[in-house]
């Protein structure tokens, strides 16, 4: 576009002409919020609330981004050729674009560069919170056993090299210890990933991380500092530089790196926070006593509803999570899993109506402008697939209730692996665990061993050892491998399976 001009806060009054721009004064913003992960999901979601919380008060809650990893260099060059500031490009269904200026994040370290710099950040006086999202696999812990995975590389590395860590564990001993030796209080550290009980699973990993790096830390971390549980959601589709483009064409703003979301957004959190919070519930998040609920209604709903359309829609063909659920055959497929397998097991939840809930999932999952890519629902399966869906196929399984459109999750996974790379599904896994369940699922196409798949126990555990299951499990992957998704799903919906 001609005359377009760049995001930055010397432009923001010009920009302010055509587009909502932040409208507290940032110069006087004072850093409360350290944020470890900055990526599309945060600053479409805590870097958002947190903005809008700021043009009512809350001067003390100003964000700094912090990047532990070397892929963090692009974003934070972004960010401060950019001054913090980031267009949120909000995509309604049927309708026009809507965007505004974020201004919350004031602040970005790039971790690598001076490690120092980082703990003293984090260790500031003035710092209440700090807050992640480092994705499921940042936690370093074993889903199957719940422990820490002390053989990872990486945690060695900080181990031997406190000063110059690699991990979240090794920054944030590090900031613990300088605040307690100089005095400081306590702090809340903030999950904000996709994790059920993330408060839980964090403070268990870093206390863990402690008893061996800093042995002497750790009950002044478990007298003075808090975990809260939260649950998050607002679906955050990867940035495209037709997004990009389209904000040039639409608004005449340069910005290198947009974030595109849906509408709908949610946040709740145990109300456990060691030396205050922001008023975010002016802005809509929830605080609660129990977090735990909420979590798995949307882990088990939300986000095992994405797995199931995922796996099914790339073997149909479909690239985009909203042309998946806009064919009658997928939204009935989804809506008998989420009706019959996942609603009976899930238990009444305060200040829900599960039936409304399940209508809007329906509705944000068929937006047509958010075009959220099936190869990112299918990534990093092995993590997604323990948490998501095997707690409903096993609670099923207990009662001796309907596992059939769960199964088939598990089997169209399978046959996703399978197909990959074939002429006709040209598409890369993405998965930490890309080998073994590749290969495992392969070698189960063979007569001698129909289990591989199943029996990979980091991920299924000992679900291979039901025969109700495996059975169910056989059925469904052989009509695959012979007849396609398309025949599966609607033989399976037609009640004929």
């Amino acid at each position: 576009m001609s005359g377009s001009i760049h995001l930055n806060a010397n432009n923001l009054s010009v920009i302010s002409e055509n587009m909502a721009v932040p409208e507290y004064d940032r110069t006087k913003l004072k850093t409360g919020i350290v944020h470890v992960g900055v990526g599309n999901f945060h600053r479409s979601h805590e870097a958002y609330y947190t903005d809008e919380i700021l043009h009512h008060d809350g001067y003390d809650w100003g964000i700094c981004g912090i990047g532990l990893l070397e892929k963090d260099q692009k974003m934070s060059n972004i960010l401060k050729r950019q001054d913090g500031l980031y267009t949120l490009m909000v995509l309604r269904p049927e309708e026009s674009l809507e965007a505004r200026v974020i201004g919350s994040i004031v602040e970005y370290l790039f971790a690598p560069e001076n490690p120092e710099k980082v703990f003293e950040k984090m260790a500031a006086p003035e710092v209440k919170i700090i807050s992640l999202t480092i994705t499921e696999g940042g936690y370093n812990y074993n889903s199957d056993t719940g422990s820490f995975r002390w053989s990872d590389p990486l945690i060695q590395w900080d181990l031997g090299h406190p000063d110059n860590p690699k991990t979240i564990f090794g920054y944030l001993v590090q900031a613990l210890k300088h605040r307690k030796n100089k005095g400081l209080s306590g702090l809340t550290i903030l999950s904000c990933d996709n994790i059920q009980k993330n408060g839980y699973v964090c403070r268990q990993m870093l206390t863990e991380y402690i008893k061996s790096a800093e042995p002497e830390l750790f009950d002044w971390v478990n007298n003075y500092c808090s975990f809260p549980n939260s649950m998050v959601d607002r679906i955050t589709p990867v940035t495209t530089k037709e997004d990009i483009e389209k904000l040039n064409t639409t608004y005449g703003i340069i910005d290198e790196w947009p974030v595109t979301c849906e509408p709908f957004i949610q946040w709740v959190i145990e109300d456990d926070f060691t030396c205050g919070r922001p008023e975010w519930e002016r802005a809509g998040v929830q605080f609660v006593d129990d977090v735990e609920p909420y979590e798995r209604m949307k882990i088990r709903l939300l986000n095992a509803g994405h797995s199931l359309l995922g796996f099914a829609g790339t073997l149909y063909g479909y690239k985009t999570i909203d042309e998946t659920v806009r064919d009658p055959l997928f939204e009935t497929y989804l809506r008998n899993f989420m009706d019959n397998e996942v609603t009976p097991v899930l238990g009444k939840i305060e200040g829900i109506n599960i039936d409304e809930y399940k209508d809007s999932l329906v509705e944000r999952f068929g937006n047509s402008n958010i075009k959220d890519q099936l190869s990112r629902i299918c990534s990093e399966s092995s993590d997604k697939i323990p948490k998501f869906l095997l707690p409903t196929l096993r609670e099923q399984l207990h009662v001796g209730g309907p596992i059939k459109f769960a199964t088939l999750i598990i089997a169209t996974w399978c046959r996703y692996l399978e197909l990959a790379g074939a002429q006709g599904f040209n598409y890369d896994v993405q998965d930490p665990m890309k080998d073994e369940i590749t290969k495992a699922a392969l070698a189960s196409q063979n007569r001698d061993s129909p289990l591989a798949f199943l029996k990979i126990r980091s991920v299924f555990g000992d679900l291979a050892t039901s025969n109700r299951f495996t059975e169910t499990y056989f059925a469904l992957i052989q009509d695959l491998r012979n007849s396609g998704i398309g025949y599966v799903v609607k033989k399976l919906t037609e009640k004929k399976l």
